[in-house]
C-alpha cells in the first residue's frame, strides 16, 4: 500500500536575545511569523540550542492545548463565526485576510474595510476562546457596517456573550493601567 506523502511544516524562524542582565530564566514569544527567545548572554551555543529547541516545543504545545495556532486557524474561525452569527450578511464571511499582529498595544483588534483585512493583537492569544471570538466577530460586523452606530451593535446582539466578553476586555485594559 502505499502512503501519503505529509507535508513537512517549515520551522519558524527563531531569533535568539541574550541578555546580560538575564541570570537563570528563558522565555519565548511569537512575534509574527517568528520566535523570538530570550536566554542568558552566559549561556554556549549548546545550551543555546538545547533551550530553543525546549521553549518551541513549549510553544507548540501551549498552541494545541489552547486551539490558537495561527493566521490560517484564525480564518478558519473567522468565516466559521461569520456563518453562524451574521448568516443575513453573506459578504462578512469572505474577509481577504485575518491575522494576528504585534503592533497593536492599544487596542484588541482592527478591520479595514476597504481591503477587507482583520488584525486581532497578540494580547489576545492568551484569552478565552469566546473573548476572542466576540473580537473576531466584532472586526467581521466592520465589514458589514464600518462604523459604530445602533446597527452595528444589532448585529453582534446574536453572539450571546457580547456583553460578557466586552466586560472582560473593559477588565483587562483596566488592570493594565492600574
Amino acid at each position: 500500500m502505499a502512503r501519503k506523502a505529509v507535508p513537512l511544516q517549515a520551522a519558524p524562524a527563531v531569533e535568539v536575545r541574550r541578555s546580560t542582565r538575564r541570570r537563570r530564566t528563558v522565555s519565548a514569544y511569537r512575534d509574527g511569523g517568528r520566535v523570538v527567545v530570550l536566554i542568558p548572554a552566559k549561556f554556549t551555543r549548546r545550551e543555546e540550542r538545547e533551550w530553543v529547541d525546549h521553549m518551541l516545543g513549549r510553544l507548540d504545545a501551549r498552541d494545541k492545548r489552547t486551539g490558537r495556532h495561527g493566521d490560517d486557524a484564525l480564518m478558519e474561525r473567522a468565516v466559521s463565526l461569520a456563518a453562524r452569527y451574521l448568516p443575513e450578511h453573506p459578504e462578512a464571511a469572505h474577509p481577504a485576510s485575518v491575522r494576528w499582529v504585534s503592533n497593536q498595544q492599544g487596542r484588541w483588534g482592527s478591520c479595514t474595510p476597504e481591503d477587507r483585512t482583520i488584525r486581532l493583537s497578540e494580547r489576545l492569544r492568551t484569552a478565552p476562546g469566546w473573548v476572542i471570538d466576540y473580537v473576531l466577530l466584532h472586526e467581521l460586523a466592520h465589514l458589514v457596517i464600518p462604523r459604530h452606530g445602533a446597527d452595528f451593535w444589532r448585529l453582534l446582539e446574536a453572539y450571546p456573550k457580547t456583553e460578557r466578553a466586552r466586560g472582560y476586555l473593559e477588565g483587562v485594559a483596566d488592570a493594565a493601567v492600574a
